[in-house]
């Protein structure tokens, strides 16, 4: 396995389509590179019209060479282990490292909700691309916001389901590993969001104290010894709902959209609690579902303004900037990649992921699944 390091990059290929031609592939490996480098911000073009090149082949593996239009030399490698398709995803990644010094995504995987029947949803675990889905879920009844705990060994998501004859909205965690599933929150009225901080402190929508407002449970918390709970930390108080809450990456600042004082806007509060900071998204309208990048310098959020739209803020306000048409956007580790919702025709049938290259504003839909599919969260 060889490698290099000669590459000469130019300045605007961070934010402009990076012009790659791929050559000596064919059939799945040629098209999953292909899916790959284009949702990381490459554009796969002819060879003339290319500023780097991917020579390879696949003989037993996937081999890969890539160098610039002058022959400055990148890297020379052939993969191992897993399947090809596992392979062609390696070699995305590391195309990417050499191209933009960045940590390639396409090993990834993601958490969604997909129709499963009329009035059923399961919480389903896929590769980013959509690929090897597996169903986490088999309760038969609807989920909503399914996401990850920050080292990705537990899922949070809130589920219809029946007790005792009584269905009611319900905050579940489940282990990743052994399948284990805990009640976190099931208190008369509503209870979703279920968003846990790097310190542990697990934040939800509650409607415990009249409206919905944001509650935060300390780490170690148990529902089943705390069943009034007493020891949540209540973060607003106010008439008006508040929905989806999301984390700072380092767990200081919770976010989350609210109505208190008249029309939608999106606020923040110290995670130690306190007042309500509003977060300006200067030129759009209706902001909701935000969603924090890793590296903590951008919100993204789903602005209702003439239809749906994905946008993305500084984290401390500002001039917001529209992207596509979508919903329910959420970053990849990358902190420059988004999948988020999108409708391709009316109804909730009518629902599909893409995936959304943020400088550039290049979307890709991710592959059909078996039923409408929407409110996916990305590993970190």
């Amino acid at each position: 396995m060889g490698s290099g390091g000669n590459l000469q990059v130019v300045g605007e290929a961070r934010n402009k389509l990076i012009p790659l031609a791929l050559s000596g592939y064919s059939g799945e490996i040629a098209t999953v590179l292909k899916f790959d480098l284009e949702v990381m911000g490459c554009k796969i073009v002819p060879e003339a019209e290319a500023s780097f090149v991917l020579k390879g082949a696949v003989e037993g593996a996937v081999k890969g060479a890539l160098s610039d239009k002058v022959g400055n030399f990148g890297f020379n490698r052939r993969y191992s282990g897993g399947s090809l398709r596992d392979q062609a995803h390696a070699l995305s990644n590391d195309v990417i490292k050499a191209l933009t010094g960045k940590l390639g995504i396409a090993q990834t995987r993601i958490l969604f909700k997909m129709k499963t029947g009329q009035r059923t949803e399961e919480v389903f675990l896929s590769d980013f691309d959509g690929h090897k889905p597996v169903a986490l879920t088999n309760d038969k009844t609807l989920v909503g916001s399914p996401k990850w705990s920050p080292d990705n060994l537990e899922v949070y998501y809130t589920s219809w389901l029946k007790r005792g004859g009584i269905e009611n909205t319900t905050v579940i965690r489940q282990n990743m590993k052994t399948g284990v599933r805990d009640v976190m929150a099931r208190y008369r009225g509503l209870n979703t969001g279920g968003a846990l901080s790097p310190q542990g402190f697990l934040a939800m929508i509650l409607s415990k104290g009249g409206s919905p407002d944001v509650y935060v449970a300390p780490p170690a918390w148990e529902f089943m010894k705390d069943l009034k709970g007493q020891n949540l930390n209540r973060m607003c108080k106010t008439r008006e709902e508040e929905s989806g809450v999301t984390w700072s990456p380092k767990g200081h600042w919770l976010c989350f959209a609210t109505r208190a004082r008249g029309k939608r806007m999106l606020v923040k509060v110290a995670a130690q609690g306190g007042d309500m900071i509003r977060v300006p998204t200067s030129g759009v309208l209706n902001p909701s579902e935000p969603s924090w990048s890793p590296d903590g310098k951008w919100i993204a959020f789903t602005s209702q303004m003439g239809g749906f739209n994905i946008c993305v803020v500084p984290a401390n306000g500002g001039e917001a900037t529209p992207l596509a048409r979508g919903e329910d956007p959420s970053w990849a580790p990358n902190s420059r990649t988004l999948i988020f919702t999108q409708r391709t025709g009316k109804g909730v049938n009518k629902r599909r992921l893409a995936l959304l290259d943020v400088p550039t504003k290049q979307v890709k839909l991710v592959p059909v699944f078996a039923g409408a599919s929407s409110q996916a969260a990305w590993a970190k």
